[in-house]
């Protein structure tokens, strides 16, 4: 029996292939997908996109099957970055669902769902009724119609592509040679058609779509899978570097040097610039960015609006403040003119306007947006996340100068430094990030926190 509270997760289902996440339980979900969204009394039909794995073409027929064994129809996009079934959704104005299991390795598969717009489906936005009816149907069986729906086939790629090319005309920049890994994932389909025409010459690694990461995970979010690409942006002379994760919508920059700009700085740099097409808007950032990301967006005349972490969160910000932008610190970008979806590729496209629009180097053009030091994410497991965040607390609350919140774990802020430490929804694991004006009161504020976490392993993620 399959355990179906497991694999749906707070945003998406995610599960290793076939043990905890196979085709009939797919099939229940396309079915319960239907009666909650309530597909039949609205647009009659689902679109549907999967990534490279191997099991995600049967995984994502299966789901079709339960789809359109209630009636609806499906539209099958075929191969497919997340963000380009969220285009898809936003342009058919369709409800989605995404076969990925995104940086996740090559045993794991998972669905990311949508309402039509691109619109999130999370735990709290009906996850958790599709989970309690995929439980129902695997012990009950769904109800099938006489008459099923039928599958049509519809290729956006192309599409796709010139709509972000609209967004971003990089056509009178300056040439950019840019090396590109795509870790064998869904980059390797959608930046050909991206970048077909233009300026930008790309150097590109890791393209061939295989699921099992022959060369090395697609996860960018960790250091040691960057090393190739920093090697071959040094080596090809290159402007910049680019990595993106396993469905492509997050993505990793790398400057001419070989170092890495951080997401916060990114953040930064694309919301100067959509403040400068959309001046006084709102930009959402959620609580680990930079301080210099509030303080940039003022500075530029829009409002900065504080978010918690996760995609929910910051789309249903934006939808409730009409933000122009929003940004993490796990490199997902967020934008209006993308139905307020997250796209790792048009960030980058606006980063290479920002660097292509003038003569300097990448290493100068973002430090500009690099003010403070950033520990990364430190994780250490623990045996009552709650009692070590309450003493955590206790021992900050009273000191003078020094403000707490509680909006996402547990925020102490000095001014001249700040950390958060949160827990992990999946695992034992206490997330900290910990930044400062200069490395020594990172370095001691760090320390100090971690030596809280009393026993703890640590492991360090940038």
């Amino acid at each position: 029996m399959v355990d179906v509270a497991a694999i749906f997760k707070a945003y998406d289902v995610r599960g290793v292939v076939p043990d905890e996440l196979d085709e009939a339980v797919a099939r229940a979900t396309g079915a319960a997908f239907v009666e909650v969204l309530d597909v039949l009394a609205g647009p009659g039909s689902v679109v549907i996109g999967y990534d490279m794995r191997p099991s995600s073409p049967g995984l994502a027929a299966a789901f079709a099957e339960g789809v359109t064994s209630t009636g609806a129809d499906v539209v099958d996009i075929g191969l497919a970055s997340t963000d380009q079934l969220y285009f898809a959704s936003g342009r058919l104005q369709l409800p989605g669902a995404m076969f990925t299991a995104s940086h996740n390795p090559a045993k794991y598969n998972g669905i990311k769902m949508c309402r039509a717009g691109a619109s999130p489906v999370g735990a709290e936005s009906g996850l958790r009724d599709i989970a309690d009816l995929v439980a129902k149907f695997l012990a009950d069986g769904p109800v099938a119609v006489p008459v099923p729906g039928r599958v049509t086939r519809k290729n956006l790629l192309t599409a796709y592509a010139d709509h972000l090319n609209d967004l971003v005309d990089l056509s009178g920049i300056r040439p950019l040679k840019v090396v590109v890994d795509a870790g064998n994932g869904m980059g390797g389909h959608t930046v050909p058609a991206v970048f077909a025409t233009g300026p930008v010459e790309i150097v590109p690694l890791y393209f061939e779509l295989d699921g099992d990461f022959p060369n090395h995970e697609a996860n960018p979010l960790d250091p040691k899978n960057l090393v190739d690409l920093q090697a071959k942006v040094v080596e090809a002379g290159a402007d910049l570097g680019l990595a993106f994760d396993g469905d492509a919508d997050r993505c990793f920059v790398i400057d001419e040097l070989g170092a890495p700009i951080s997401p916060s700085a990114i953040t930064g740099a694309v919301a100067v610039r959509e403040l400068a097409k959309h001046p006084g808007s709102v930009v959402i950032h959620n609580l680990i960015t930079s301080k210099a990301v509030p303080e940039l967006v003022a500075e530029h005349g829009g409002t900065p609006v504080r978010s918690r972490v996760g995609h929910s969160y910051i789309k249903q910000q934006m939808a409730e403040t009409d933000a122009v932008f929003g940004g993490e610190h796990s490199a997902h970008y967020y934008f209006r003119d993308f139905w307020r979806a997250d796209t790792g590729m048009l960030a980058a496209l606006h980063v290479l306007a920002a660097l292509g629009e003038q003569d300097r180097p990448a290493s100068e053009v973002f430090a500009e947006y690099e003010r403070y030091v950033a520990s990364g994410e430190i994780n250490s497991r623990v045996d009552d996340a709650a009692a070590t965040v309450a003493a955590i607390e206790d021992t900050y609350a009273g000191r003078d100068g020094t403000t707490v919140d509680r909006l996402d774990g547990l925020t102490v802020d000095a001014g001249q430094w700040w950390f958060n430490v949160r827990a992990s929804n999946t695992e034992p694991l206490l997330r900290l990030n910990v930044e400062a004006g200069d490395a020594a009161t990172m370095q001691r504020v760090r320390d100090e926190v971690l030596a809280l976490i009393t026993g703890a392993p640590v492991e360090e993620k940038n």
